[in-house]
């Protein structure tokens, strides 16, 4: 064999060992790893397109479908219930609405479409409202916005829940979330809600006003008659109405969801939006932090301090207020001005964070409320707390707020805070306890754990507010996903049947990772972190908390003028209606129609005693 034969079968054998070698690197590769890498089944699937929606669900009687005619079926629809997006609505097709408010008042109405078959390009105008004299309400005034389904941990009106997370192995869809929308297409076999608030101006002249909707698609349209009778009684605006309502707000997510840098110009734009709605519901309380992530870390975006304690070089103290006063300004520009709560005094686990000046780092400290530490601290921030908001006006509209801690720390607290000035005002939400009755200016009772009606009757007479509040707890009533709507006005009949100034609740805006397609959070019920969706829209459970606000004032305002009436049947009617208000108090098994009934009928006595005061 010549040389030239060597050369090539040498250089076959190095090029096959050169290619064992890269097959069997890649195998080791392939084995051992790579950098970056993830195992795929592990992630969740992506779709083409974003689904504004789950639609994983399947109806639980297919056979109600198959009874219903081909094309476009279209009904009112009560607002005290929820229909599922898979279920053939379970009600006759009403294509007529007839409601009565209060000039001010705003009226809510739902409007169901479905069908068997798939349709395209549904839409729903509205017209002006007209009386027989030609006076109108304009149709910039009704609001139309589709209902969104999220997932629930929860089923439908669900009794066992708790703060200890769901026990069932399934999620559901349950309608809340509020949608714009110009037209949109609706599945075979599937629901879709839609929601109208009528927003009756303040100016409107008294009397009968009708007009219609109307509700096509490319085959086919129906038409719906709107009639409204406007009382002569007018309701006030927002900000004057007297109902405490308190939900407590974290600004920190509004940026987080929007990934924007916190308390620039574009977030406080966004803030101001989304503090909108909660002003236009009434809300009276400005939700501020004295410290970082109060609640020991719990919410999926954590509450940051609003207040910063910065230790200086030479060991004393100075305190940051840029973030307060920024927050509690736009608060108050929207018409938030009743109240400012600093939560907290008594951090879950005993948790401060204050800021080194030497070393710009943050130290974590534990604070026990009746030591040395705690004592010398707050006393040291009172101080400047309190020259900080004699400055700005403040003072007297300021509570240090105390949430849920248990008695000998609360206790402690409050002796501190008392001993630096008898001028603070102090707030506590949790159980009702006597001995903290006279320590609090503002108290907030856990639904089933209060004060009896005449310990709270005191309480008012001597002018401290009380309010109640649910939270991952009680079952019912409460705002969940999965709660029957009703039970969100509900609510303010409660607060005006036991005697109390309004409502508290844990929370207007914690959201989870997905708020939009998903409220459920850890062991949270699904929907208990949050009652406002992103976006500053609005939901069912919100709409329907509002309505009992404007009932409680409704109810509020005719009392004072019921007393001063010398009409003999309005004195009756009064007396009737106090009666009926006791039902409320009473209340323990929330039965869904039961509970329904005590608040239509009692809606039927205030319009009543509306029109006949306003005669």
């Amino acid at each position: 064999m010549n040389k030239s034969s060597l050369t090539k079968k040498s250089g076959m054998k190095k090029t096959g060992l050169t290619g064992s070698v890269l097959i069997l690197f890649r195998v080791l590769a392939f084995t051992q790893g790579m950098p970056g890498e993830m195992n795929t089944s592990l992630l969740p699937t992506v779709n083409m397109h974003y689904q504004a929606e789950y639609t994983f669900d399947t109806s639980v009687n297919k056979q109600a479908w198959g009874s219903q005619k081909s094309g476009l079926h279209v009904s009112f629809g009560s607002t005290d219930r929820a229909y599922f997006r898979s279920e053939v609505p379970e009600q006759k097709e009403t294509l007529g609405y007839e409601g009565t408010g209060w000039r001010g008042e705003r009226l809510n109405s739902q409007l169901l479409i479905w069908s068997p078959d798939s349709l395209q390009q549904v839409r729903v105008s509205v017209n002006d409202l007209v009386s027989a004299s030609g006076k109108r309400i304009g149709g910039k005034n009704i609001s139309l916005n589709l209902v969104r389904y999220v997932l629930s941990s929860h089923p439908y009106g669900a009794k066992d829940a708790n703060c200890g997370g769901s026990p069932y192995k399934n999620t559901y869809l349950m309608p809340d979330r509020f949608e714009t929308f110009e037209r949109f297409d609706l599945p075979g076999q599937t629901v879709r809600p839609v929601w109208l608030t009528l927003d009756i101006p303040a100016g409107t002249d008294p009397g009968w006003y009708t007009g219609n909707i109307i509700v096509s698609t490319t085959q086919s349209s129906v038409s719906l008659q709107l009639k409204i009778h406007v009382q002569k009684q007018v309701l006030p605006p927002p900000k004057d109405w007297k109902y405490r309502l308190d939900l407590w707000q974290n600004p920190w997510v509004i940026a987080w969801r929007n990934q924007i840098k916190p308390w620039s110009e574009e977030h406080k734009a966004m803030l101001k939006k989304h503090l909108q709605l909660y002003a236009d519901a009434g809300g009276k309380y400005i939700t501020t932090y004295a410290v970082h992530s109060p609640w020991a870390d719990n919410s999926y975006m954590i509450e940051g301090g609003m207040i910063d304690w910065i230790k200086t070089k030479k060991g004393s103290w100075k305190f940051d207020y840029t973030i307060f006063d920024t927050y509690v300004e736009l608060a108050m520009e929207v018409g938030i001005t009743k109240a400012i709560t600093i939560y907290t005094a008594i951090p879950w686990g005993d948790r401060f964070r204050y800021k080194e000046e030497t070393t710009g780092n943050y130290i974590y400290e534990t604070w026990a409320p009746d030591s040395k530490s705690y004592i010398d601290h707050w006393n040291t921030f009172l101080t400047d707390l309190k020259i900080h908001l004699q400055k700005k006006g403040w003072l007297e509209k300021t509570y240090i707020g105390i949430n849920e801690n248990e008695m000998k720390q609360t206790l402690a607290a409050i002796q501190v805070i008392k001993k630096h000035s008898k001028s603070w005002k102090i707030t506590y939400a949790g159980n009702w306890h006597k001995e903290l009755d006279s320590l609090l200016s503002d108290y907030s009772f856990l639904y089933g754990n209060e004060p009896t009606v005449e310990e709270q009757r005191q309480r008012a007479e001597r002018g401290a507010s009380s309010t109640f509040y649910v939270c991952c707890n009680p079952a019912k009533p409460n705002n969940f996903v999965f709660s029957p709507p009703i039970e969100g006005t509900w609510i303010s009949w409660y607060s005006a049947a036991y005697g109390y100034n309004g409502f508290l609740r844990w929370a207007y805006d914690a959201w989870p990772e997905d708020p939009n397609r998903d409220a459920r959070f850890g062991s949270w019920n699904a929907g208990d972190c949050f009652i406002v969706y992103p976006g500053a829209n609005s939901c069912i459970r919100f709409e329907k908390l509002r309505e009992g606000i404007v009932d409680f004032e409704k109810i509020r305002i005719l009392k004072d003028l019921a007393a001063k009436s010398t009409n003999k049947n309005v004195s009756q009617l009064w007396q009737k209606f106090e009666e009926h208000l006791k039902i409320f108090t009473t209340e323990h098994d929330f039965d869904e129609k039961k509970i329904t009934e005590e608040v239509n009928t009692g809606k039927a006595m205030v319009d009543e005693l509306s029109d006949k005061m306003g005669q």
